[in-house]
């Protein structure tokens, strides 16, 4: 499955690359954890994200890999920063995922309403706490 998006945060490009609410392994490994739910399948991910390719502050490529008991996802994303260093800032985003297991067995139209729903609210959090 492919999404993309643009998102625009009125904050320093800065601020907003440096912006981070995950666990940091080293300088480009990561840790997450996320609680998913679809339809009436829910499922706890450990998600271990690794920075395969960086150009602070404007380009990032991120790689993933997830699992949950029956699930596992994974997905490259890459980030691409613009607008004046001062601000406003730009996010345009592109992000290929593949499940596998429970959750992929649930239908693309379902995952994708999802998954729509949880980048969304994502972004929403992200904004509210750069532009605060």
């Amino acid at each position: 499955m492919n999404f993309s998006g643009s998102v625009d945060i009125r904050a320093p490009r800065a601020r907003v690359w440096s912006f981070e609410s995950i666990e940091v392994v080293d300088e480009s490994n990561f840790k997450a954890t996320a609680r998913v739910g679809i339809g009436f399948v829910t499922a706890r991910f450990v998600v271990r994200i690794q920075m395969a390719d960086q150009q602070p502050p404007d380009r990032a490529v991120i790689k993933a890999h997830g699992q949950a008991p029956g699930s596992a996802v994974d997905a490259t994303a890459e980030m691409q920063l613009s607008g004046p260093p001062e601000g406003p800032t730009r996010m345009d985003w592109t992000a290929d995922v593949a499940l596998a297991g429970t959750m992929a067995s649930l239908g693309a139209r379902l995952i994708e309403g999802t998954a729509n729903k949880m980048i969304s609210a994502t972004f929403d959090c992200m904004r509210s706490k750069l532009e605060a």
